[in-house]
């Protein structure tokens, strides 16, 4: 294995939880920015196994769904010789940084967020101490690398500002400038927002409403062929509806531009058939995640590999986290006798 230094680059680190698998709007508005990424940065990829706890996931399931996170983002092209890529838990130290700035974490300010008042809501019957303490945890996924950015969604800012605010204060309580405050990593222009197929929002795992990169041929066709629209356009140059304007959105990110102009004109001039629309943006899809899904098949078939990945990306993190549970210990005032 050759280890790639970057001492210049600023530090990247983000987390996937190993639920579910990686959908078109995972692969286009994130791992697509990943790649580029990992080349200009010092980045830190893991599968946070760790998070989808709260859920408790059966036993059954914990490693497969670790496996297949890990399989589709090498896959999608993370190189874990340029990268950093690992598991949550083959880092004991985060959880020690973890147990740490939760001394210094108020239950008031943990119980404000609005993620655990939407957990809450969710799931009324499961409210465990692991979902108030989310934030905790990743904090300490991040400053445990020093990173200086992190690509958050909209969805994850207010974690990020917590992250923020637990790197303040330790530096504060302690009198250090130890912890840099991380800033979310802007993609500008490049960030592409993929919608769902049932005609709102953005493509989710949960919501139903997703093609994931392990779909077979058939599954995609027969999602697409399923998707929400109209009852088609009623006067000539009439602006699309929002759920055809997301298959749009889909077309223009997987299609070729002859193709969506066609499209495009067919529905100003009312002629539109919209069977004929999604026939054709399920097999684009087909055609740009096909090699995708044959490389995610050949991943999970090779356990040498899988495994050599996963020691390699542990020991590179371990050797960034043990460095800095080391320095945070003797801040705090833990000596050897």
């Amino acid at each position: 294995m050759h280890l790639i230094f970057k001492n210049d680059m600023e530090t990247v680190v983000s987390g996937i939880r190993s639920t579910g698998n990686l959908h078109l709007g995972n692969y286009f508005g994130a791992v697509k920015n990943f790649l580029k990424m990992q080349y200009e940065n010092n980045c830190y990829f893991f599968i946070a196994d760790y998070h989808s706890l709260t859920t408790h996931p059966k036993p059954a399931d914990l490693h497969a769904n670790i496996k297949q996170v890990l399989a589709e983002y090498l896959a999608c092209g993370i190189d874990p010789d340029v990268a950093t890529v690992f598991i949550q838990s083959d880092v004991p130290e985060v959880t020690e940084l973890y147990l740490l700035l939760n001394m210094n974490a108020y239950v008031g300010e943990l119980e404000r967020t609005t993620s655990f008042k939407e957990k809450i809501r969710k799931q009324p019957d499961n409210i465990n101490a692991g979902l108030l303490t989310y934030p905790v945890l990743m904090a300490a996924d991040i400053i445990i690398h020093k990173a200086n950015k992190v690509p958050v969604g909209q969805d994850q800012a207010q974690h990020l500002e917590m992250t923020r605010r637990f790197a303040r204060r330790f530096n504060t309580m302690y009198g250090v400038e130890y912890f840099p405050e991380p800033d979310a990593y802007n993609f500008g222009k490049k960030l592409i927002k993929i919608p769902g197929l049932d005609g709102t929002g953005k493509m989710g795992k949960s919501e139903g409403n997703g093609v994931f990169l392990a779909d077979t041929p058939a599954e995609i066709r027969k999602k697409v062929m399923r998707a929400v629209t109209d009852t088609g356009p009623q006067t000539p140059g009439e602006k699309p509806s929002e759920p055809v304007h997301n298959l749009f959105t889909i077309m223009n990110v997987v299609s070729e531009p002859s193709t969506v102009k066609y499209f495009k004109e067919q529905h100003a001039s009312c002629q539109i058939r919209y069977g004929d629309m999604k026939k054709q943006l399920a097999e684009d899809i087909i055609r740009v995640i096909g090699p995708v899904r044959e490389r995610i098949n050949e991943i999970l078939a090779d356990n040498k590999y899988l495994a050599r990945v996963v020691s390699e990306g542990a020991e590179k993190a371990r050797a960034s986290a043990s460095l800095t549970i080391r320095e945070v210990k003797e801040i705090i005032g833990y000596r050897p006798f």
